[in-house]
């Protein structure tokens, strides 16, 4: 009986604790709604693309604790700092702002909107950030666009665009920089997965 005793006491804890969390998490949204979107865009961005490194290292069947690029985690967290959260959140606010909900298949139009205007020019940013924060040059920026911009902004569409769906129609304003970020976060590690 004590054994079950200190089972249900540990999940009330924990109960509490997650309770206490998510009531900070939604004070400080309310507060600071930017900085809050912002800090966990750079954690969610760096846990991603840990995860991807350490999918990637049990795949190959390499000892996970040796040779982990910690620049990678580190470059990911300044994007989603710096750019991703900040940006989510001034674009989706600019959305309910610009194409009101009174307006005739608001859902569909906010949805081309992301797709065709911010999800370019979203990735071509992380592009540019990205290579001038692994220190390379013009050259390598633009081979990079060159080679890789069509296929991932084509990925982007195929795969972002139902979670977007959901994002700019069912999810409250203030959760869809987190919902993305949470999404992303799989994803990264579905990419990791495929050895991508």
């Amino acid at each position: 009986m004590a054994p079950a005793a200190s089972k249900l006491r540990a999940e009330a804890r924990f109960g509490a604790l997650s309770r206490r969390a998510l009531a900070q998490y939604l004070r400080l949204l309310r507060l600071y709604p930017v900085l809050t979107k912002a800090a966990t865009s750079g954690i969610l961005s760096a846990l991603g693309n840990f995860l991807a490194q350490m999918i990637e290292k049990k795949q190959k069947k390499e000892n996970c604790s040796q040779k982990l690029d910690v620049s990678g985690p580190l470059r990911y967290a300044i994007f989603g700092f710096f750019f991703t959260g900040p940006l989510s959140h001034f674009f989706f606010v600019f959305m309910e702002h610009w194409i009101p909900s009174e307006v005739p298949l608001v859902g569909v139009k906010r949805l081309l909107l992301d797709r065709f205007l911010f999800a370019p020019a979203f990735l071509l940013l992380f592009f540019l950030v990205m290579n001038f924060l692994e220190g390379k040059d013009a050259a390598a920026f633009a081979a990079k666009m060159k080679s890789g911009f069509w296929p991932a902004l084509q990925t982007n569409w195929r795969v972002w665009t139902p979670v977007q769906f959901i994002n700019i129609n069912y999810v409250p304003l203030q959760f869809r920089v987190l919902f993305a970020n949470v999404v992303a976060l799989f994803w990264y590690a579905y990419l990791a997965s495929l050895g991508k």
